[in-house]
C-alpha cells in the first residue's frame, strides 16, 4: 500500500519554498517576477571566506568530520561568543550540524517527549510548530501583534506555562517579523522561566548581526536561567552563506551530548570544507558583515518608506533581520470583478500572479491578518515591487 507515515502526514509543507516554487514556474514562462519571497541575503560570500575553502579543498580536508564539528571550528565560536556577546562557553557545549534549521530540530527531537508543549509566540518562523509536531509535541502558540511590535509580554508567557511545557522558541531578531527584543524586555521573559524549572529556552539568534538597533541581546546573558538556554545561530545569514549549511547550538553539555547523539545517527558532521569556511567567517575581518548590514538597513529605510505609501497596509518599523510584515486585513473582502480577497494567502497569490511580486501569506506565520516580504535585494527592485504592490491593490475595491 503507498502510503506515507502518520509522522510525515502530520506535516506541512514548507509556504516559502512553495511561493518561491510557483513564482519559478512564472519566470519559465517569460514572466518578469521579483521575488521577495525568500529569507536569503542577495550578497556572494565573501572573498576570504571563499578563499579558506578553496585552501581547505586543496589541503584535502575532505574527510569525516567529528560528529559536533572541528575542534577548531568549536574554538572559533567560543571566542565569537565571548568577544562579542560576553558569554562563557566551553568547547564541549557546543555541537555544528547542517545548517541552523537542523540545529532547531535537533534540539526539539532531543528535548521535546510525545505530549509536551512547545510555547511558540506568533508570528514565527513556519518550521517551528512543524518540528514540533514531528517530536510529537504540541506547539502552544501566544499571539504578539503588530500593536505590540509583535513581540510576547511576560505576562503573556506566565499564562502559557502549564505542567507540560518544556520549552519556549524564542526569535530574536525575528523572522518573519524583524522585531527585536531589548535587554529589559529579556529580562522579563527570563524572570518568567526562572520560576519554571523544567522549561528550557530555545533562542533562535541566527540574525543577531543584521541588527539596527546597535547590539545584539541574548537571553543566555542571564546567570539564572543560562544552564536552561540552547542558543541556535550559523553564518547563513550574516555571513551570505545559505548554501554552505554551518549551524551551531551553544547549551548545556547534557543538551549538546543528546543533539551529538542524535546527529551521529542521522546525518554526522557538517560538510568538512564548509566548516573551514566557517571558521574562516569567524576568525576574520568581519568587515564584511557592517557592510552587509549597513545595506540591508538603507533597504529597510526604503521598503517601509515606500510600503506605508499604499493605502490599506499598517506598517511597523523592524529592528533587525530583513523582513517586513505588513497588515493587510483592510483589503479583505475586497475584489477587482474576477477575483476575490478574503485572506492573506489569497492576497499574496493575487499579487504574484496580477501583480507579479512573490510574497508570503502570513497564514504560514501564524498570522492571517499580515503577509511577508524580504527586502534582502536590491534597491531598484524594491522600488519596482513596491510599485507594483501599490498599482495591484489600488484595483481591488469593495
Amino acid at each position: 500500500m503507498n502510503s506515507l507515515s502518520d509522522r510525515l502526514n502530520r506535516l506541512a509543507p514548507s509556504a516559502t519554498l512553495a511561493m518561491s516554487q510557483r513564482s519559478g514556474e512564472l519566470r519559465a514562462q517569460g514572466i518578469d517576477v521579483i521575488n521577495l519571497s525568500v529569507g536569503e541575503p542577495d550578497f556572494n560570500t565573501p572573498e576570504h571566506i571563499k578563499a579558506a575553502a578553496i585552501k581547505a579543498v586543496e589541503e584535502n580536508w575532505s574527510k569525516y568530520s567529528p560528529v559536533p564539528g572541528y575542534p577548531s571550528l568549536k574554538q572559533a565560536i567560543v571566542n565569537k561568543l565571548k568577544t562579542e556577546n560576553g558569554l562563557d562557553y566551553a568547547p564541549s557545549q557546543i555541537l555544528c550540524s547542517n545548517g541552523a534549521k537542523q540545529s532547531v530540530c535537533n534540539t526539539i527531537m532531543a528535548l521535546v517527549n510525545p505530549g509536551d508543549e512547545v510555547i511558540i509566540p506568533a508570528p514565527y518562523w513556519v518550521s517551528y510548530p512543524q518540528m514540533v509536531l514531528l517530536a510529537e509535541g504540541t506547539p502552544v502558540f501566544v499571539e504578539a501583534t503588530i500593536e505590540q511590535d509583535f513581540k510576547i509580554t511576560p505576562e503573556q508567557l506566565e499564562a502559557a506555562i502549564t505542567p507540560k511545557t518544556r520549552a519556549l522558541i524564542l526569535c530574536s531578531p525575528s523572522n518573519p517579523t524583524g522585531s527585536v527584543y531589548s535587554k529589559e524586555e529579556l529580562r522579563g521573559l527570563a524572570d518568567v522561566i526562572a520560576r519554571h524549572e523544567r522549561v528550557i529556552v530555545i533562542a533562535d539568534e541566527i540574525y543577531e548581526h543584521i541588527n539596527y538597533v546597535g547590539k545584539h541581546e541574548s537571553i543566555a546573558q542571564f546567570a539564572d536561567v543560562k544552564d536552561r538556554v540552547v542558543i541556535i545561530n550559523g553564518v547563513s545569514k550574516a555571513y551570505a552563506m545559505t548554501g554552505w549549511r554551518i549551524g551551531f547550538i551553544a547549551a548545556p553539555e547534557w543538551v549538546v551530548k543528546g543533539c551529538n547523539k542524535l546527529q551521529g545517527q542521522y546525518t554526522s558532521g557538517p560538510c568538512s570544507v564548509s566548516q573551514k569556511a566557517a571558521e574562516a567567517a569567524y576568525t576574520g575581518s568581519q568587515q564584511c558583515v557592517e557592510e552587509m548590514r549597513q545595506a540591508f538597513e538603507r533597504r529597510k529605510n526604503l521598503i517601509v518608506k515606500l510600503a506605508k505609501e499604499v493605502p490599506g497596509l499598517e506598517v511597523n518599523e523592524p529592528q533587525g533581520a530583513f523582513y517586513l510584515f505588513p497588515k493587510c486585513s483592510s483589503y479583505f473582502g475586497k475584489h477587482d470583478g474576477d477575483r476575490h480577497i478574503n485572506s492573506s494567502t489569497d492576497l499574496a497569490m493575487y499579487l504574484l500572479e496580477v501583480g507579479h511580486v512573490a510574497t508570503v501569506a502570513g497564514d504560514a506565520f501564524g498570522s492571517p491578518e499580515c503577509f511577508r516580504m524580504s527586502y534582502a535585494t536590491s534597491d531598484e527592485n524594491i522600488v519596482e515591487a513596491m510599485r507594483r504592490i501599490k498599482e495591484t491593490l489600488a484595483k481591488l475595491t469593495d
